[in-house]
């Protein structure tokens, strides 16, 4: 059983989900729904980039609020900087677009941290998009407490995004979830859907069924191959792959690294992909905080994920000749 199935209890029932056809269309019309053209839509960076999409979509203005990073030797962290949250919001502040576990950075946000932001979002009449799709990757001890659960009051104020496609690897099928307790929020999503957004067809809502009633050892295994591999990718990150830095993930399948201490002329991804053929993600795609950082997807066999890593590797070693010849 999906572990969002079982944190939620009772505060949601089917009575209060509209589905969706996927979550990024999802995203758009929640930026739609709310608020008027030049409102603005706020969110935490380095951020999925349809989060910095979405809010022009609708001629909503994006604002960003940077997460906090600190680094120890070879390993990166991040954490939220309340201060400069609370300062980004202003009078015409509609939406928070949240990222539950992060991505990029692969931060799963602990109880008294959720309660606070959730406290500041109610403080300025925020409502909260709480993204977590990838609730169910959860890596190691992590456990994840979905925001709208914490009470009432948060849930009221509160669209939880969910999806069966990053857990089971099912995003053909167009199957997602906006789950809304308030009613007067979900009239609102609705009409800003209507029209425009498909309904979703029967194989996604049997292929949804299936993955969450039958699914529970194949993503036992799953998850025990994806630490695995989170833990090799992190050691050789960290001994052999110098000066690159990284997170290490609390969950998802996605590595955060910080390529800012090459000597590069170039970003990461160009040269990563110039230079070793590995088709990273751009972290400047991710917004402030992302500019000199690349995504790796470790959600792939150990081979490949090694082959990936050599291929770096070999790519630094002739840049560190070339820069030692000059």
């Amino acid at each position: 059983m999906s572990a969002w199935l079982i944190c939620t209890g009772d505060i949601f029932n089917l009575n209060t989900s509209s589905f969706m056809p996927g979550l990024v269309s999802a995203i758009n019309v929640l930026c739609r729904a709310f608020g008027e053209p030049g409102d603005s839509v706020l969110t935490l960076t380095p951020a999925y980039p349809p989060f910095l999409s979405a809010p022009r979509n609708q001629q909503r203005q994006i604002d960003t609020c940077e997460l906090s990073l600190s680094v120890s030797g070879s390993i990166l962290s991040y954490a939220i900087d309340f201060d400069a949250l609370r300062a980004a919001m202003h009078e015409r502040t509609r939406l928070l677009l949240l990222s539950h576990p992060h991505n990029p950075v692969g931060l799963e946000y602990d109880p008294p941290t959720l309660r606070r932001l959730a406290e500041i979002c109610l403080d300025h009449n925020v409502i909260i998009c709480s993204d977590e799709i990838h609730c169910d990757l959860l890596l190691g001890e992590t456990r994840h407490i979905p925001l709208a659960s914490l009470d009432q009051a948060i849930a009221d104020r509160t669209i939880t995004l969910m999806a069966p496609s990053k857990t089971f690897n099912l995003p053909g099928l167009g199957c997602s979830m906006a789950i809304i307790p308030n009613p007067e929020l979900r009239r609102q999503v609705s009409r800003a859907a209507a029209g425009i957004v498909p309904h979703v067809n029967v194989f996604g809502f049997a292929g949804a069924l299936a993955a969450y009633e039958h699914g529970t050892e194949w993503l036992a295994a799953l998850l025990q191959y994806l630490i695995a591999n989170r833990d090799h990718y992190v050691a050789r990150i960290t001994t052999e792959l110098s000066p690159l830095r990284c997170t290490i993930p609390q969950a998802t399948y996605l590595g955060w690294i910080d390529c800012r201490e090459l000597p590069l002329s170039i970003s990461p991804y160009r040269f990563f992909l110039n230079e070793a053929r590995v088709a990273f993600s751009d972290g400047a795609a991710f917004g402030p905080g992302g500019e000199g950082f690349a995504r790796i997807n470790f959600g792939c066999p150990r081979a490949q994920l090694d082959e990936a890593l050599d291929r770096v590797a070999a790519a630094l070693q002739r840049l560190a000749d070339t820069h030692a010849n000059t």
